[in-house]
């Protein structure tokens, strides 16, 4: 029987380890596969120092403790281990690992890195050693290196950066070529702290109607995802390339913008977000504004004027053309006759230096996709649409998934996605769609916002400060902002909004069953990646 239990523990403790190297290389890949953004991510996350992690440290003792006798240590390491394997093996991503090429080396590098080193410290004994001591061995190097599966992603992506720079630079060259066999392509570059996602899908639809049109798709905003598009997805007969621009440090847009050498820029907004990576708004605006600094002499520049940021930043190097909804002064382009509908909304794009004007209806609601469609707007002017094929793809436009998106259930019930829209400035603007719908209870379930620095908590009490004013419930979801926002909520002296307070969003769900009925209004405001809790 004791040499069931050994070989039991033995064969146990070697399951969670690939589990766990798979779930630590979707990390990896979450953070750009750079260490340095990891390892942030570690120390954020607390995951080194995990309620599983540390119990493994007290079992792997148990076992090397002469002392505490085998008989002992093993039935605990198998407990161990079941437990650790059934919470890798049923656990649920919202971003779960893509196996891409890339990801597959790093896969492959990491289990080599652990396989040489367990059979350095297994082999040796095999020759001569009885069973119960090599699968003693087998349990402790298996969970050894568990609770070293860290620092071996880490390795094996040092391990294989040569290779990395050297494919990257293959697939760049490729780009590269592709680009200069195509020297009528018109290309648009899309960037900001916010909207551009939505801009990007906007335009894409819009200059579909005249143009053979290619954007990048989803989250393809970094280099190699525009390099990818470019290389799996352009066709030679492609007229416009509408490329997203995505940043979280200084000179990422510009590494992008020397691949592709736009001719016209889109900047959407420059607000507080990425702070932990850019370290203050002025690194923000910088980094955006690469975009317009990369922009040919004959080119031209579409900025939004209602942040800031934008509207203090000079452009003396290009045409800018700037647009508001709020801010208008200083604008050419604005909106004006904005009415809120069942259906949508209707809206004028006024061009004050040409005293013209286009209106416009569209499905989608708040004044956010309002600057993001008179972007688009100005783009497909300058490129020679017919307004009249502008007003008919606008309102033809459908709305952008987890973007404002809303949607209306079978009981009854409107449902409003906004969870991609992490930011101060889209949070506030869903509030003020929220407060708008006045046919029954308005509900809204957010863990708040991520990657704030050192405003984290200020921007997260202000978004409480709105919900307050905004939602008859509001269930808070997760640890990582709780404080921040029920500080918040509480700080309106008048608000009679209801507070809940959830640890996920499944059991969110569960308790807004109960709480929603036909006419109430669900906004789900953010929804926390998979690297935070």
């Amino acid at each position: 029987m004791i040499y069931i239990i050994y070989i039991l523990t033995a064969l146990a403790a070697l399951v969670p380890f690939p589990a766990e190297l798979k779930r630590d290389l979707m990390m990896l890949q979450q953070n750009s596969y750079r260490n340095d953004r990891y390892m942030r991510w570690l120390r954020a996350s607390g995951d080194t120092t995990s309620v599983i992690r540390l119990t493994g440290i007290v079992v792997l003792l148990f076992l090397l403790t002469p002392m505490v006798p085998a008989v002992v240590a093993m039935p605990c390491a198998l407990l161990y281990s079941v437990c650790a394997a059934g919470r890798l093996l049923g656990a649920i991503y919202k971003k779960p690992l893509v196996w891409t090429a890339r990801a597959k080396r790093i896969y492959s590098v990491q289990l080599s890195v652990a396989i040489i080193a367990g059979a350095a410290a297994v082999v040796p004994l095999s020759m001569c050693a009885p069973l119960e001591q090599i699968c003693h061995t087998v349990t402790c190097a298996a969970i050894a290196l568990y609770l070293l599966s860290h620092p071996i992603t880490m390795a094996a992506g040092w391990l294989l950066q040569p290779v990395e720079k050297r494919i990257n630079r293959r697939y760049y060259d490729e780009a590269v070529s592709m680009l200069r066999s195509m020297p009528g392509l018109k290309i648009i570059g899309v960037t900001g702290s916010y909207g551009k996602t939505s801009t990007k899908h906007y335009l894409h639809r819009i200059l579909s109607e005249q143009f053979d049109t290619l954007m990048t798709p989803g989250s393809f905003n970094t280099p190699m995802g525009v390099i990818r598009t470019i290389r799996e997805m352009m066709k030679p007969y492609n007229e416009v390339f509408i490329v997203e621009m995505g940043a979280k440090q200084v000179g990422d847009i510009k590494e992008i913008c020397d691949l592709v050498h736009p001719q016209i820029g889109i900047v959407t907004a420059v607000g507080e977000q990425h702070l932990e990576s850019f370290g203050s708004i002025e690194n923000v605006q910088r980094t955006k504004f690469e975009l317009v600094e990369a922009l040919p002499s004959d080119g031209l520049a579409v900025v939004n004027n209602d942040f800031p940021m934008c509207a203090s930043r000079p452009v003396s190097n290009v045409e800018c053309i700037r647009y508001a909804v709020t801010e208008t002064e200083g604008a050419r382009y604005v909106a004006e006759d904005i009415r809120y509908a069942p259906d949508g909304t209707e809206f004028t794009v006024v061009d004050r230096e040409n005293d013209s004007r286009l209106k416009l209806h569209t499905r989608l609601v708040g004044e956010c996709n309002i600057s993001n469609l008179i972007a688009a707007v100005i783009v497909a002017l300058r490129l020679g649409m017919d307004p009249d094929k502008i007003a008919y793809a606008v309102a033809h436009i459908e709305q952008v998934e987890h973007r404002l998106n809303v949607k209306r259930t079978a009981g009854g019930i409107t449902i409003i996605d906004d969870a991609y829209n992490s930011n101060p400035t889209g949070s506030k603007m869903a509030m003020d769609v929220l407060r708008h719908m006045t046919s029954g209870k308005r509900i809204v379930i957010t863990p708040g916002m991520i990657e704030l620095g050192d405003k984290q908590e200020e921007l997260n009490y202000r978004l409480g400060t709105y919900i307050a004013t905004a939602a008859d419930v509001a269930i808070i979801v997760g640890r990582y902002n709780r404080q921040s926002l029920t500080d918040g909520i509480a700080s309106v002296e008048d608000s009679t909004c209801r507070v809940e307070t959830v640890d996920t969003f499944a059991e969110a769900q569960l308790m807004l069953g109960p709480i929603a009925r036909s006419g109430d209004t669900v906004l789900y405001e953010n929804d926390l990646p998979d690297t935070f809790k």
